[in-house]
C-alpha cells in the first residue's frame, strides 16, 4: 500500500497564500505521475494539477496564474504553492499517485478515478 501524506493546509484571508506538501516514498516520487486534487463539501473532487514523470507539470484553468506545482526529489515531496487565494478555493485538498502515463493524458490526470493512491487530505479554508 503507497502512503501519501498531506500537509500545510490551514486558514487564510483572501489573497492569502499556502504552500501544501505531499510527502510520499521514493518510488512514487521517482517513478509516479502524481496529483493534487480539491474537493469542497457538495461537490465532486476536482483536479488541481499533475506533475508527469517527465517533469511537465498541468494546471486546472480555474488556478492557472495562482497555483504552481513542483516536486523535490531529493525530499521525496510534491508541493502545491496556492497564491492568490479566493474563498472559491475553500476544499480539502488531496494528493495522489498512479504508475503509467496518466499525466500524459490532457484530460486523464483531472479524474479522480484514474489515481489508486491517496492520502488523508489536508483542509484549505480561505475566508472573505
Amino acid at each position: 500500500q503507497e502512503h501519501l501524506v498531506e500537509s500545510g493546509g490551514g486558514s487564510v484571508q483572501d489573497g492569502g497564500s499556502l504552500r501544501l506538501t505531499c510527502a510520499a516514498s521514493k518510488a512514487i516520487v521517482d517513478y509516479y505521475c502524481m496529483a493534487w486534487f480539491r474537493q469542497a463539501p457538495g461537490k465532486e473532487r476536482e483536479g488541481v494539477g499533475s506533475f508527469a514523470r517527465d517533469g511537465s507539470t498541468r494546471l486546472a484553468e480555474s488556478v492557472k496564474g495562482r497555483f504552481i506545482i513542483s516536486k523535490d526529489t531529493s525530499k521525496n515531496s510534491l508541493y502545491l504553492q496556492m497564491n492568490a487565494l479566493s474563498p472559491d478555493d475553500t476544499a480539502m485538498y488531496y494528493c495522489a499517485a498512479a504508475f503509467g502515463d496518466v499525466c500524459d493524458s490532457s484530460t486523464r490526470w483531472a479524474i479522480a478515478g484514474a489515481f489508486p493512491y491517496w492520502g488523508q487530505g489536508t483542509q484549505v479554508t480561505v475566508s472573505s
